[in-house]
């Protein structure tokens, strides 16, 4: 299994629109968009040029953020993850591609996901609904 690049920290967010605010107006991070769409709130936030960039959600529930890496065939990964006597906890569907999610033995969340979707990013850059 070869993990490409961790291309998004994907972080629970209580208020979207105010962590925006402070990301760009404080810390001089660019938006790279802000969507609202199904009664939730998400926004990509660069913190700076080369990545990883944030993801702001108000639907991810607990505190902990979702490092979320890319990799170049989720079935494969999956596969070499059950053979090592892991199971993801469960996959979803992401605007990106599929992803699988996991827990490490420390406690941290991962996300492994295939991008499948690449024109995606460049139809959500520069969307401001909020």
């Amino acid at each position: 299994m070869a993990i490409e690049a961790l291309d998004l920290l994907y972080v629970p967010s209580r208020d979207v629109e105010a962590d925006i605010g402070f990301y760009r107006d404080v810390l001089g991070a660019r938006v790279v968009f802000a969507i609202e769409a199904m009664g939730t709130r998400v926004a990509e936030v660069a913190t700076s040029p080369e990545g990883p960039h944030l993801v702001l959600a108000d639907h991810l529930s607990g505190e902990a953020p979702v490092l979320l890496h890319r990799v170049s065939d989720l079935g494969e990964v999956i596969a070499g993850l059950e053979a090592a006597g892991w199971a993801p906890r469960r996959r979803v569907e992401l605007p990106l591609g599929p992803c699988a999610t996991l827990a490490t033995p420390g406690g941290q969340r991962l996300g492994l996901y295939e991008l499948t979707r690449p024109e995606v990013r460049e139809r959500f850059a520069g969307r401001a609904d909020f």
